[in-house]
């Protein structure tokens, strides 16, 4: 099939969107590209299509697990053979994904960044057919991006073992720079370049100070009809306002990384489909939900980049209906973002200080650890060695950055399980080991391919096939795996942590100071830039594409400060011409205010007094206590 037959078969659609088609044809035809289009913009069928046209596997990067796993179960859906690897999962599982990516009929392999640190992946990646190489969020990569992550740089590498196979990277927000430092870092020669504008006609951008957020919102929720997104800070936060809004009768919920998976699941669910209207949430929600139909997205706090604030309010209107992205502010809000600024950057010596916290929270002695991953609960760990958890976030990135450890977001992880042993040997344990018989018999009725692979289990849905408990379940799961019978991953949900080199003393771990240093640079320049955002009377269209390297757009008429001219420019043309009426009847002869005012056409009573006193005042008309004229 053509990329035109592959599109209607697996997607539906008769032609591409502007751009894709030449991204897809680009593709194609063996180049590099770097591609540049906005939220809701068809990423995804950019290096999908392309893939599905050409014999063998596509390699995918992608940042958020969350994300990899919607896409895969994406393609699942359209039946495309498509698998995910990310941190959290035991080797064994990883050796049988990565063989069936090699000799099976998978065409999509998602991997997040942090598993190229793998000499098991890198070989396996050797030998396996590639078709095409896409690196998703690309902007990741860049340093000067606002959401650096250091494992992307290891990207590289996969070029390095197919070096003939194109490379598309694919982001949503660059500036020139960070497109630079893209088509650098991931050895990109002779790319071609595509930048769809970054201007959303029908996105209407609003920035309003005031010192009541709260009922300035719920104003905003009155007014505009539809289902909405409201941002805040942190997870604190977005129980506080749903709670006010569900105070004031408006459908709202919650949603952050630490609720439940099962709840947070039930809450984008009935967000989607309509049944919550506005969802009050962190920035871990947004990312790879499909809602075409939000009318708003409110930010209560200052974001901290241009960047985020354009991925976060690009979620509204992807409809192409009219939408509404608004910025409350106060006065208080940039001591906020500074403050947040001065705890972001740790010393040396207080990043040195948070390894070794590390280290000792998993009691991982000198020289051990290599390789190690554990589920890690933040705010424990925090609370323990007594550090914020905001300063604790940015010394686990530089840690990262120079190569002591990775950190996966907050996931969850379903509970896996694959036999050890072949059929003979399990037939002949449940003969002599009569107790187990009846959950061994559960689990090969309802999970096909146990034998082949690990496969997804329920440890409640086999307690009520086999009428035990849920404990009795997992007891009698972990027996199996110490029998060698079976191979056992329970299910997580917390953030994944993995040491990638042996624990060092502390006067051999190498931080860079000039790195950090570097960083608050930058990070101090993406704050002024939001500031400037903010207190600048500009078009706000004009001053979000500026910033992307758009320098001459035109005003888009819709954000909150061409309304405001536009309403400005209105009352001085309605001024001028109650100003000529009056003017063009006085030439006529004198009149009295009441004849006057009975020929006036244009304006209310109010506004053709307010003329007449400015005429007078002015000297252009006179009267006589009861008469006017010229």
């Amino acid at each position: 099939m053509n990329e035109l037959e592959v599109l209607k078969q697996y997607w539906g659609f008769d032609h591409f969107r502007p751009l894709q088609d030449e991204i897809v044809a680009s593709v194609l035809a063996g180049s590099d590209v770097l591609a540049l289009l906005p939220t809701g913009g068809g990423k995804s069928v950019c290096f999908q299509v392309p893939a599905m046209v050409m014999e063998g596997i596509c390699i995918v990067i992608s940042p958020l697990v969350a994300l990899m796993k919607d896409q895969v179960e994406n393609l699942k859906r359209k039946g495309i053979e498509a698998v995910a690897i990310y941190a959290g999962m035991g080797k064994r599982e990883i050796d049988i994904l990565l063989d069936n990516c090699i000799y099976g009929p998978v065409k999509f392999l998602f991997l997040s960044p942090e598993r190229l640190m793998s000499d098991l992946v890198r070989t396996r990646i050797s030998y396996m057919n590639v078709n095409l190489i896409a690196v998703d969020e690309a902007h990741c990569v860049s340093q000067w991006g606002y959401d650096f992550r250091p494992p992307y740089l290891l990207v590289g590498a996969i070029r390095e073992l197919h070096p003939e196979v194109p490379l598309i990277a694919l982001t949503a927000t660059a500036t020139d720079r960070v497109r630079e430092d893209i088509l650098e870092k991931l050895q990109m020669k002779q790319a071609r370049i595509f930048v769809q504008s970054f201007a959303r006609k029908n996105l209407s951008y609003v920035v309003q100070q005031d010192q009541d957020k709260y009922k300035k919102l719920l104003r905003i929720v009155g007014n505009i009809k539809g289902s909405g997104l409201v941002y805040v800070r942190n997870r604190r936060e977005t129980t506080e306002v749903a709670l006010f809004l569900q105070r004031n009768g408006v459908s709202a919920d919650f949603y952050h990384a630490g609720v439940e998976k099962a709840e947070r699941f039930n809450k984008q669910e009935n967000w989607t489909r309509g049944r919550t209207r506005v969802m009050v949430a962190t920035n871990a929600f947004g990312m790879g939900i499909d809602k075409p139909d939000v009318r708003f997205v409110v930010h209560l706090d200052l974001p901290e980049s241009l960047e985020a604030y354009y991925q976060e309010a690009g979620r509204a209107g992807r409809d192409g209906n009219r939408s509404y992205a608004v910025l409350l502010a106060n006065q208080s809000d940039e001591m906020t973002l500074q403050s947040r600024y001065e705890h972001s950057f740790p010393s040396v010596d207080e990043t040195r200080k948070v390894y070794h916290d590390l280290a000792n929270y998993f009691q991982l002695a000198f020289g051990a650890g290599e390789g190690v991953a554990f589920s890690f609960d933040l705010a424990d760990f925090c609370k323990r060695f007594n550090i914020s958890v905001i300063k604790a976030m940015a010394a686990l990135k530089f840690l990262e950055r120079e190569g002591y450890l990775t950190l996966s977001e907050h996931i969850f992880l379903p509970s896996r399980l694959m036999f050890l042993a072949s059929h003979e040997d399990v037939y002949r344990f449940q003969i002599e080991n009569a107790g187990y018989d009846r959950l061994i018999k559960a689990i090969l009725r309802s999970y096909g391919g146990a034998f082949e692979q690990f496969v997804k289990i329920s440890e409640s849905d086999l307690g009520n096939r086999t009428a035990n408990s849920y404990d009795d379940v997992v007891r009698q799961l972990t027996q199996l795996q110490q029998f060698g019978l079976i191979s056992y991953l329970p299910q997580s949900d917390q953030p994944q942590l993995q040491f990638v080199r042996p624990r060092v003393d502390f006067t051999h771990l190498d931080i860079d100071a000039k790195y950090i240093e570097l960083r608050k640079k930058i990070y101090q320049n993406q704050i002024s830039s939001v500031l400037s955002y903010v207190q600048t009377w500009k078009c706000r269209t004009i001053q979000l594409l500026a910033y992307f390297g758009e320098q001459d757009a035109a005003k888009c008429g819709v954000c909150d400060v061409c309304l405001a001219e536009k309403k400005a420019d209105d009352t001085a043309q309605l001024a001028d011409n109650i100003d000529y009426a009056i003017i063009t009847r006085l030439q006529l002869g004198s009149a009295s205010l009441d004849e006057l005012m009975a020929e006036l056409q244009a304006g209310t009573e109010q506004e053709q007094l307010e003329r007449v006193r400015e005429l007078l005042d002015a000297g252009k008309i006179k009267t006589d206590g009861k008469n006017y004229y010229l």
